[in-house]
């Protein structure tokens, strides 16, 4: 068994957010069909809508998005998620090439990515606020042994953190 569910979030073995972002867009979509007559509604303004969507559907995406190392892929696999739900709250098709960003600001709404990275770095700054003989404190500071494997390291939490951090000031 390489993935399980643990306490409302996927895990995997191997460390990485794959299943997790899986898992959370799959939540979304139920969500969003669920929702669906009320975020198609053309007798509620686009800011109503705009609100329900990101207070029902894209916080069950995001749901303990605070700790996943996420990797480029999963970013992209939740913006196109996210634009999907957008579009067909909008009623607009793809090929009436309207940018994203216009629909995102009709419904009132921020990108995904950056609510992600607003997530994770107020996660941070929690565990930064925590005595040093917290566990999750530590964790952060615990560096393996040994030699690791050839190639690129993965992409940890921490090191995501703290890059955006650095980008944000």
């Amino acid at each position: 068994m390489d993935k399980f569910w643990y306490l409302g979030d996927m895990l995997s073995v191997d460390g990485d957010a794959d299943a997790a972002v899986e898992a959370r867009i799959r939540i979304g979509w139920n969500k969003f069909r669920q929702l669906v007559p009320l975020l198609t509604s053309r007798d509620i303004s686009f800011i109503r809508i705009g609100r329900l969507h990101s207070c029902c559907v894209r916080s069950s995406m995001l749901h303990g998005s605070e700790t996943w190392p996420v990797r480029k892929e999963n970013e992209v696999a939740l913006q196109c998620a996210e634009m999907r739900m957008v579009r067909r709250i909008c009623n607009v098709k793809v090929k009436d090439s309207v940018l994203s960003k216009e629909l995102r600001e009709r419904l009132g709404i921020d990108d995904i990515i950056l609510i992600l990275q607003q997530n994770r770095l107020q996660w941070y700054g929690h565990v930064l606020q925590k005595e040093d003989t917290d566990w999750s404190k530590k964790s952060m500071e615990y560096e393996v042994e040994g030699s690791r494997p050839g190639g690129r390291p993965k992409r940890t939490w921490s090191r995501l953190c703290k890059k955006i951090a650095k980008h944000a000031i």
